[in-house]
């Protein structure tokens, strides 16, 4: 039966539909890979069995009555620590914040409980989401499940680990810096990006806060490209005030079979150098596009430099921070913005000047961003896709010493600041647009690489779709060893 936790979760569904097992039976398999494994990679931190198990009896009622109400009715689930789950804490790893308790759903976790899906636990995130690593001192360090001394990603690691070793077969997270897209990419699993705004982010925010900061989305993660799809048609759509007067309705890919696609593809950013090792797996999988799709190049990019592209995101992100800082800790940013050479480019610089930023500059940042969104548009007029780098090179070594930026990891025999990879998450996520990450096999390390799909704004089943042909024709999610 370990196989069968593995399964993507629409095939799931459909057995469970069959009547092939039965909600509590998956369920009970998913919480034997718990049971196996989760101590030693602490994946899930926060268990409800009792909800879980009731949910699962109550979907094999409608299952037997032929009243399933969605295809994931019966499926596992578990979701990402920071959205709320009614009467159960949302820390976001802070020790401060642990009787925090949600007083309802978040909205994107109600739609997939609405669908059937059975809910018995939360996944761990780095503290305040803030770290392509997953620890805290509430509940520790996750483990990458391919090589345990590395990391899964962050934010959302706990998630793609939990959805790798089959303790589950759904999952929602959420991404401003590649939260969703590098620990799928880490894993071995699959993960999307939405456009900005197309699924709803209430119920995952701080203590008081009401405002969605800018960039910020939540999306679904799971082990196949097409659960993906399906969890977007549940999960897309206006809620509270915006739900007044505005539907979302994404449209279909503008193309019917993988020979009429365009594809453009990165390997490599001056800004983010990308190991050797993962840019050959993309290699692959552009040589074995080349022959299959209408039109594939290395050579054409939106018509801005990777530069400015760093620097306005970095700007911007850095910028939605302020909302939780005091005056006095924008005040000393002021003053140490004040201390950097005008023309230093590197992080700390950028940092602290967003921490420090007028409105007014913010604003003509922002102004800079919606010119470059255009020349993405007017890119997608030529391709339909572009696949480039997750990050700069598969799970790299845990590493909880320092602040992030001090931080280094191996990409080409040399040591590389963990924060230039950063690029890869502002490259699409800066501009609103949807990237979707399908895995595309092992470096020779043994560690799993993916793929980044981007596509232009609300091109969200676009990018989608050519996962799924990509998992179809070049492959897909492979269980890690000893699983």
């Amino acid at each position: 039966m370990s196989e069968l936790v593995f399964k993507p979760a629409l095939e799931l569904g459909r057995l469970l539909k069959k009547k092939k097992l039965s909600a509590m039976e998956l369920l009970g398999e998913c919480l034997t890979q718990y049971a196996r494994h989760n101590d030693a990679i602490n994946a899930v931190i926060l268990t409800d069995l009792s909800r879980g198990r009731a949910a699962a009896r109550a979907s094999d009622k409608r299952l037997a009555a032929g009243e399933a109400l969605s295809p994931f009715d019966g499926v596992p689930m578990t979701a990402k620590e920071s959205f709320d789950w009614q009467g159960h804490p949302s820390t976001w790893g802070d020790p401060a914040m642990v009787d925090n308790i949600a007083q309802k759903n978040a909205v994107a976790l109600q739609r997939m409980l609405d669908a059937g899906a059975v809910m018995y636990g939360k996944t761990n995130v780095p503290l305040a989401l803030a770290d392509w690593q997953s620890f805290n001192d509430v509940y520790g360090t996750t483990n990458n499940p391919w090589d345990v001394t590395r990391t899964p990603g962050g934010s959302s690691g706990g998630s793609a680990a939990a959805l790798a070793t089959g303790m589950t077969a759904l999952e929602i997270g959420s991404d401003i810096g590649a939260s969703i897209r590098n620990p799928a990419h880490y894993c071995g699993v699959y993960g999307h990006k939405p456009t900005y705004g197309v699924v709803p982010y209430r119920g995952h925010l701080m203590p008081g806060s009401v405002s969605i900061s800018d960039i910020t989305v939540a999306g679904p993660l799971a082990r196949s490209s097409k659960d993906l799809t399906a969890m977007m048609g549940l999960l897309a759509g206006t809620e509270g005030i915006e739900a007044h007067g505005l539907q979302v309705k994404l449209p279909k890919p503008p193309f019917a079979t993988l020979k009429d696609l365009r594809v453009a593809v990165k390997l490599n950013s001056p800004v983010s150098d990308v190991d050797q090792a993962y840019q050959n797996r993309l290699i692959a999988l552009g040589e074995f596009l080349k022959k299959k799709v209408k039109k594939l190049t290395y050579e054409a990019a939106p018509a801005f430099s990777d530069e400015e592209v760093y620097e306005n995101y970095i700007t911007l992100l850095r910028a939605t921070a302020t909302k939780r800082m005091s005056d006095a800790e924008i005040d000393a940013a002021v003053q140490k913005a004040r201390t950097f050479d005008p023309g230093d480019k590197s992080y700390v610089p950028l940092m602290t000047r967003a921490f420090a930023l007028s409105h007014g500059a913010w604003l003509r940042a922002n102004e800079r961003r919606h010119q470059m969104a255009q020349i993405w548009d007017q890119f997608f007029g030529d391709w339909d896709v572009l696949l480039c780098p997750a990050a700069a090179s598969a799970a790299w070594p845990h590493d909880q010493k320092g602040e992030r930026h001090e931080r280094y990891i191996p990409v080409n025999g040399k040591q590389v600041s963990t924060i230039d990879q950063r690029f890869w998450a502002g490259y699409s996520g800066n501009f609103y647009l949807p990237s979707t990450i399908a895995p595309i096999g092992l470096t020779p390390a043994g560690l799993p690489v993916g793929v980044q799909i981007v596509a232009r704004a609300y091109g969200d089943l676009t990018a989608l779709k050519v996962a799924e042909w990509i998992e179809e024709e070049f492959g897909g999610f492979v269980a890690p060893p000893g699983y």
